[in-house]
């Protein structure tokens, strides 16, 4: 019974609920979570895939021979020229939901899936993958040569060998028909020249975040928007360029991610600028835990002095109290009782020979608890 229970595990590849063939990653980024991927027939929806080739570059193609994929299946797809061979990450209905996120202006750019990949496409595939490195780092020396203010980051041969696709990073225009000839002439391929910004870079190279995480734009992230030094100061953060910047040396696309929970709980908070009015004096804001709804007031405006921290609601009462020339005893919630103060201690002053008396106390103990050595000796 136990043998046919394991058979029946490992035919239908699920544990606990979650099929492995929507959750396997399959050392591929930007893997997408399949939920419908044990749902029978959802393959059968439509004819179109999801595949993807090196680091971050997605396609979609259809299946117009009716193959039987599923995700991490290697196969040949049209290219221009010849052909191409990525991994099936998608299938499905979830697939059309991919596509609204692409900017797929024709349906002509999306091509046919051929074949599953065979022995002979696998190993010219590995022996062009095998060359990118080395192609880079020659690339390099003749964008050099040249005088090009640009930088190669990464060089990508299509499945069959026949064209590489050369991604660059520049700041300004950059004239490089006579470094495609060049390439072209060196490595006897096409040549297919991408620009990409410094986020895709660090997208496609890959890399753990401050966070201690695989980083966001290597993993799941396809959209890139862009990020203002605004929503460090909707969240109160510090505007310490070292610690807001990435691995790209951008600002953290992470800063976006909850701007909009702050600039809503804030709305609760009330102003920097109001001052509160108490019976023991002027309470100015210090600093605020936005989230939590707390603000920590100051007797002193530029310095921290006094520090009181309450509630927003409790700031606005105090306000409105304010408003009516009403101040009240304290900025805390007992009106009842005054502000009690606190015993000043003076750790300077005092008897320091306090600490010597505290030793001898212990040591006379310690003593006291010994056993007598002699009148042990003297037993044994």
């Amino acid at each position: 019974m136990a043998e046919n229970t394991n058979e029946h595990t490992v035919r239908i590849g699920c544990d606990r609920g979650l099929c492995h063939q929507a959750v396997g990653r399959q050392d591929k980024q930007l893997n997408t979570y399949d939920w419908l991927a044990d749902v029978p027939g959802n393959p059968s929806t439509t004819d179109l895939v999801e595949v993807q080739f090196k680091h971050t570059r997605k396609g979609y193609y259809h299946n117009v021979n009716n193959l039987d994929l599923k995700k991490g299946d290697i196969v040949a797809v049209e290219a221009s020229p010849g052909h191409d061979i990525g991994v099936v990450t998608l299938t499905g209905r979830l697939v059309k939901l991919q596509l609204k996120k692409v900017n797929i202006k024709s349906p002509d750019d999306i091509k046919r899936v051929y074949r599953i990949a065979r022995p002979n496409d696998l190993e010219k595939w590995h022996e062009a993958q095998a060359r990118e490195h080395s192609t880079m780092i020659e690339s390099r020396k003749i964008a050099k040569g040249l005088g090009l203010d640009m930088k190669i980051g990464d060089v990508e041969y299509q499945g069959d060998g026949n064209k590489a696709i050369f991604y660059y990073i520049a700041d300004e225009r950059v004239d490089f028909r006579q470094l495609i000839k060049d390439l072209a002439q060196a490595f006897h391929v096409r040549i297919e020249m991408k620009q990409i910004g410094a986020r895709q870079e660090a997208g496609r190279i890959g890399g753990t975040g401050p966070c201690g995480r695989e980083l966001c734009c290597a993993t799941w992230m396809k959209n890139f928007s862009s990020v203002s030094t605004n929503a460090a100061r909707f969240q109160d953060i510090s505007l310490n360029p070292q610690k807001l910047a990435g691995m790209c040396a951008k600002l953290k696309c992470c800063l976006n991610y909850e701007v909009d929970d702050y600039i809503e709980a804030s709305k609760n908070l009330p102003g920097k600028e109001i001052t509160l009015m108490t019976q023991d004096g002027e309470y100015h804001l210090f600093k605020s835990d936005i989230l939590a709804g707390l603000c920590t007031y100051s007797t002193d405006k530029n310095i921290a002095a006094n520090l009181e921290t309450i509630t927003a609601e409790r700031a606005k009462e105090i306000i409105e109290m304010n408003k009516r020339g009403e101040k009240p005893v304290s900025l805390e919630h007992n009106e009842g009782k005054k502000k009690e103060e606190k015993p000043h201690i003076d750790l300077a002053g005092g008897d320091i020979s306090r600490f010597d008396k505290a030793k001898k106390k212990k040591k006379k103990k310690n003593k006291n608890n010994r056993p007598n050595d002699k009148k042990e000796a003297k037993d044994a």
